[in-house]
């Protein structure tokens, strides 16, 4: 099993930047994929981003060039830099974990960026 816990949500002023971080409970190398998720009031998740265990990245359309996926295999860690947000960037993000076939999330954190 996998557990999940991301921080660093918060409410940021249109145009501004946050970093969110989700600490797993192992081995981020020993993971297939971790993504970031997005789900704003009314609207179906959204998929923002993924990186591999060996290091690839990917995003979607919405976010290229403004939000990047990193992470820190000492801390077991993987964080999203957004950077110019926008308030329809406002949503509740999760990261989720793909390990062994089965896939794990976190609680999530609510990211709220005012016009």
């Amino acid at each position: 099993q996998v557990q999940l816990v991301e921080s660093g949500g918060g409410l940021v002023q249109a145009g501004g930047s946050l970093r969110l971080s989700c600490a797993a409970s192992r081995s981020i190398f020993s993971i297939n994929t971790m993504n970031w998720y997005r789900q704003a009031p009314g609207k179906q998740r959204e998929w923002v981003a993924v990186i591999t265990g060996a290091g690839d990245t990917g995003y979607a359309d919405s976010v290229k060039g403004r939000f990047t996926i990193s992470r820190d295999s000492a801390e077991n860690t993987v964080y999203l830099q957004m950077n110019s947000l926008k308030p329809e960037d406002t949503a509740v993000y999760s990261c989720e974990a793909d390990y062994l076939g089965s896939n794990y999330w976190g609680q999530g954190t609510q990211v709220t960026v005012s016009s």
